[in-house]
């Protein structure tokens, strides 16, 4: 059986980096650090990467890619059932990529490339709210009209999506974002999300919603819908 081809360096340095960076906030890790966890010397590291924003903006290019083709499912769902599971695809990836969120204000105020794209990625997430919203009422799940109610929904879901993770974190700073406690996060923020449908939702629809939220255990501390 052949053997599997190494990892080329690269691909461990944004590995190990994101690892990191999740579970220590990126401005308290440095190059050193990364160095110090894979085994190599800064040297080296600095060979595949100049600085440490280089890395930030590799893995955020991941994550953009990722997100990109994530967001055109949006236009796709046919009922409620789908919307959460989208929502929770959505959530998923914010959770693989959340020192993006947890750090986002120290991101955003030193970091041009971020500082120019993230705008355009929340952009792109209210375009897709839009999608799925259009998707939802034309399927007849959802009694919304084309005009602002829509616009301003699709903008309170991007919020939720942005902000949701720091909302967990500061109800629980010692445990929120760990990986323990991943799934209750991304379960309450898909709730969240599609709470605000609940006034918009046929009846039997929101029912379905509801049952979703009974059988994932979602806690229900906090209704986004009132």
């Amino acid at each position: 059986m052949a053997r599997k081809a190494p990892r080329r360096t690269a691909e461990r340095i944004l590995e190990t980096s994101l690892e990191l960076f999740n579970r220590f906030g990126e401005p308290h890790v440095s190059t050193a650090a990364i160095a110090g966890q894979l085994g190599i010397s800064s040297g080296n590291l600095y060979y595949h990467f100049r600085a440490k924003d280089d890395i930030v903006n590799a893995l955020f290019t991941q994550y953009e890619q990722a997100l990109g083709e994530l967001l055109q499912a949006g236009g796709d769902v046919a009922d409620v059932e789908d919307a959460w599971f989208f929502m929770h695809r959505l959530f998923e990836l914010v959770w693989q990529y959340r020192f993006l969120y947890r750090d986002l204000s120290s991101l955003l105020s030193r970091n041009r490339l971020l500082e120019g794209r993230f705008p355009q990625l929340l952009q792109a997430k209210e375009v897709a709210m839009q999608h799925l919203l259009r998707a939802l009422r034309d399927r007849g799940a959802l009694a919304m009209g084309h005009g602002d109610a829509a616009q301003s929904t699709a903008c309170c879901m991007v919020v939720l999506l942005t902000c949701w993770l720091s909302f967990e974190y500061a109800r629980d700073p010692r445990r929120a974002l760990e990986p323990e406690g991943a799934q209750t996060a991304l379960l309450n923020g898909a709730h969240h999300v599609l709470d605000l449908l609940t006034p918009y939702l046929e009846p039997v629809q929101r029912a379905h919603l509801a049952r979703l939220v009974q059988a994932y255990g979602v806690e229900e501390t906090v209704s986004a819908a009132g």
